[in-house]
């Protein structure tokens, strides 16, 4: 496995800007509807899906590893996506419930796939594992109270797509 410099990456750029962005949004207004969170986490979790079955390609590509976890987490990012979007209104009642459940599975998915990564780097191996359990520790939080989750749900969204969006970017220096 080489670790040499192979090119800028413009997805995980754009996709890490477009988190950010979400996640500042999120920072700024804590007070703004559900409707609206269930709507644009809706959107981002759809481009992600589509995100993870590209992935699986470029880790085949750079690694020689050949998954099915991104395909899987893909489609599951895909359907979660489409839910928020096409049922609103019970999105809003069960989006504490569904956004544990999701950092959760993506971040243990994270923790079980984060070996495919050493090849791009032992620091970016570590920050990849760091993440995934913030994650976790996030997901678990929501899980276990979610009155609690709604009433703080935008900070905690905000700082999962925060990280999300800085790993992304850091993927895209590589």
């Amino acid at each position: 496995m080489s670790t040499e410099k192979t090119g800028f990456d413009w997805w995980s750029f754009l996709l890490g800007i477009l988190f950010i962005i979400v996640s500042l949004i999120a920072f700024q207004d804590p007070s703004s509807t559900l409707e609206s969170l269930v709507i644009v986490f809706g959107i981002i979790a759809v481009v992600k899906g589509i995100f993870e079955l590209f992935f699986r390609r470029r880790l085949r590509q750079y690694t020689g590893w050949a998954t099915t976890m991104p395909i899987v987490m893909g489609i599951f990012d895909i359907i979660i996506g489409l839910l928020l979007l096409f049922n609103v209104g019970a999105g809003m009642v069960a989006i504490s419930v569904i956004f544990a459940l999701w950092f959760l599975i993506d971040s243990i998915v994270g923790l079980f796939t984060a070996s495919s990564v050493k090849a791009a780097g032992e620091g970016y191996y570590w920050f990849t594992i760091i993440v995934c359990i913030l994650g976790v520790i996030v997901g678990i939080m929501l899980l276990l109270s979610p009155a609690t989750a709604g009433l703080t749900l935008s900070f905690l969204v905000g700082f999962y797509f925060m990280l999300f969006g800085i790993t992304e970017i850091t993927y895209a220096f590589r």
